[in-house]
């Protein structure tokens, strides 16, 4: 049986079209092949039984003196494994060589190189696939000693071994035991296939050791790019490395996690699929990926996102749906896995997202300004694309919607979407002077002017002195920390900092924020959840701007700690600290970019005093920091901060 690790106790590698999850045991606990949304290979994170799984680790005595470590090599995608003994030091390195292509591959390969550096240690194989979800049956075959042939309906999985290793039978699944001295290494390598084919070449160690070195140099090529030197150097590569493994190569469209149905509360229903490409996601991605010098990743993603407006193939008949397959395909008809248990019984296993059909008029104001930022927006196809989504929003953005959260608790006007709205109106109207392009300039304009006007009258709670979730609640919402960062007003603006203030004592629990009450806004589920890693991220943002730098370095610090043993976060945290929900989750790295550039660039202002800015009120119980002092900038520079994207 392979238990349930922690969620957190996992690193990802990849080869830009699909990804694994390997424990720190040495377990591939997650893999889907061909793509991030095909069905699984690997999954005893859903259900230790009937998930299956491929664990590759030294045989460690139990007692003291034993000990695993985890860690990435630098800069890097290649995941290594260290086991420590009295009797011996070895390591598994596991990757995938990156296949940054526009062509879709049907095969695909996953390398697992065994070596001991000290002494002695034996190792142990297990291959046990469960395919399509554990619901297949497969049948293996053995090839002399060196291969193993797992069949199964439309997928199959080559394993085969270098010299030295012997595969043997148990049962269906594929087991095996050798042992390594000082300066000795062996390979299992895992190759996905979806058909007949020809059988891959046995692998030797020379040709697996020459793709690790070529796997490690295009990693370390692709971060020469990056263009961040700031104080939160290593978090913010390992975070960019993450965004562009959960990216996939032939659409350039970015998923939401790696995985699906991962609990946002233990033993709860809130488990859903975020293997697909958020139109939200992705667009709040572009200007962090500008800003840290990956524009040909950010490209790719505008123009995937310009050819789903073009195509205009929506499940709703709307120019735009909130999400897609990684190829376009906007039908992600959502099904239960009854088979499975979910991981540590947090039942249902959901595979797909009815939420696709839902409607979040947001999503409108984010492509909008992902469209507009990359300054070539004046291309015909691309104007033509954006012009006709603010047409048909100046007729449809005044109805209740979902929301950014996609609750299932029934529509409301909520304040993000009308936000966003105005957002979508901005930006077009910007990129049509600036560019001199046609359109209804007019209308455009008082829509954009009637939004702002809305939300300034019914998301303002006079009683709160706050914007709220929506226009018939008094309840906050962490979404509305964008506010300042997409221009609506200045971070120093008084309604703003009387917000911020409204959410440290609602929605902030030691510096950690929740995305709103689920008790006093119920959202159509039942259970909790824990504190959402985005928001967080945004609230250091959001402090930082609004000059409370003491305050937003401290609460940067602290969620720097939450990270895992190799840097990734999931999507929440728990009670307990505990990493929750599906990982790791692209949009929490996407946030902890923007935090620490936002925070850098506060910090080395010209003219701030060291250690002001510190909050109102103390960030944690017994923590001294200083009161607020912030310099104020030149005259004019809230202002004209208020009046540009970001």
């Amino acid at each position: 049986m392979n238990d349930y690790p922690p969620i957190a106790e996992h690193g990802m590698i990849g080869d830009l079209q699909t990804a694994a999850l390997v424990s720190s045991a040495g377990s591939i606990d997650w893999w889907c092949a061909p793509r991030f949304d095909s069905p699984s290979v690997f999954a005893s994170l859903l259900d230790s039984e009937r998930g299956g799984y491929c664990r590759l680790a030294a045989d460690l005595p139990s007692g003291d003196g034993t000990a695993v470590r985890q860690l990435y090599l630098s800069d890097t995608a290649v995941l290594v494994t260290r086991f420590m003994a009295p009797e011996g030091v070895g390591e598994v390195a596991d990757f995938m060589v990156p296949l940054d292509s526009s062509v879709p591959e049907g095969r695909h390969r996953l390398v697992r190189v065994a070596r001991v550096v000290r002494g002695s240690l034996p190792f142990t194989l297990a291959c046990r696939p469960r395919f399509d979800y554990g619901r297949g049956t497969h049948q293996v075959t053995l090839s002399e000693d060196h291969l193993a042939v797992f069949q199964a309906s439309g997928a199959g999985l080559y394993v085969q071994s270098t010299t030295g290793v012997q595969l043997r039978a148990d049962g269906d699944d594929v087991v095996s035991r050798f042992t390594l001295k000082a300066g000795q290494a062996a390979a299992i390598v895992l190759t996905s296939t979806t058909g007949d084919g020809p059988v891959p070449a046995r692998p030797s160690l020379e040709g697996v050791v020459d793709e690790l070195e070529a796997c490690r140099s295009f990693w370390l090529t692709w971060l020469r790019a990056c263009t961040y030197r700031g104080r939160w150097q290593d978090m913010v590569n390992r975070s960019a490395i993450t965004l562009k493994l959960l990216t996939y190569a032939p659409t350039g469209a970015p998923i939401a996690a790696a995985t699906m149905g991962l609990p946002e509360q233990i033993g709860g229903e809130r488990n859903w699929d975020y293997r697909y490409t958020w139109v939200r996601d992705g667009s709040l991605s572009v200007r962090a990926l500008i800003d840290l010098g990956f524009h040909e990743e950010a490209q790719a993603f505008r123009r995937w996102l310009r050819d789903r407006i073009e195509a205009r193939e929506t499940s709703r008949g709307d120019p735009l749906q909130i999400m897609y397959r990684v190829d376009g395909d906007p039908y992600l008809t959502e099904e239960v896995l009854d088979h499975l248990e979910g991981y540590r019984g947090s039942h249902p296993v959901r595979a797909g997202n009815a939420a696709a059909d839902q409607l979040q008029l947001d999503i409108y104001g984010e492509a909008s300004d992902a469209l507009v930022i990359g300054g070539d927006i004046g291309a015909v196809r691309g104007w033509k694309a954006l012009s006709e989504v603010l047409d048909w929003l100046t007729e449809n953005w005044d109805q209740p919607d979902e929301g950014i959260w996609e609750t299932r608790g029934g529509r409301e006007n909520f304040t993000y979407s009308r936000l966003m709205t105005w957002v979508a109106f901005d930006r077009g109207i910007k990129a049509a002077r600036d560019f001199s392009r046609p359109g209804d300039l007019l209308g455009w304009t008082r829509t954009r002017d009637t939004v702002f006007r809305q939300i300034v009258e019914r998301g303002w709670h006079q009683k709160r002195q706050a914007f709220v979730q929506h226009y018939d609640t008094e309840v906050l919402d962490a979404s509305l920390l964008l506010m300042p960062k997409v221009g609506f007003l200045s971070p120093r603006d008084p309604d703003w900092l009387s917000t911020l203030d409204a959410m440290d004592e609602e929605l902030v629990s030691d510096s950690l924020v929740y995305r709103y009450d689920p008790a006093a806004s119920p959202d159509g589920l039942r259970g909790s959840e824990g504190t959402f890693n985005l928001c967080s991220f945004f609230y250091v943002e959001a402090l930082a701007r609004s000059g409370r730098i003491a305050q937003a370095r401290y609460a940067f610090d602290k969620m720097l700690t939450y990270a895992n043993h190799v840097g990734l976060f999931a999507e929440e945290i728990g009670p307990s600290g505990e990493q929750l929900g599906n990982f790791p989750q692209a949009f929490t790295h996407l946030a902890l970019v923007t935090a620490a550039m936002a925070l850098d660039e506060e910090l080395d202002r010209p003219g701030r005093r060291p250690g002001s800015g510190g909050p109102r009120r103390p960030a944690t119980a017994g923590l001294t920091v200083p009161d607020e002092g912030t310099v104020p900038g030149p005259d004019g520079t809230a202002a004209e901060r208020a009046g540009r994207p970001g």
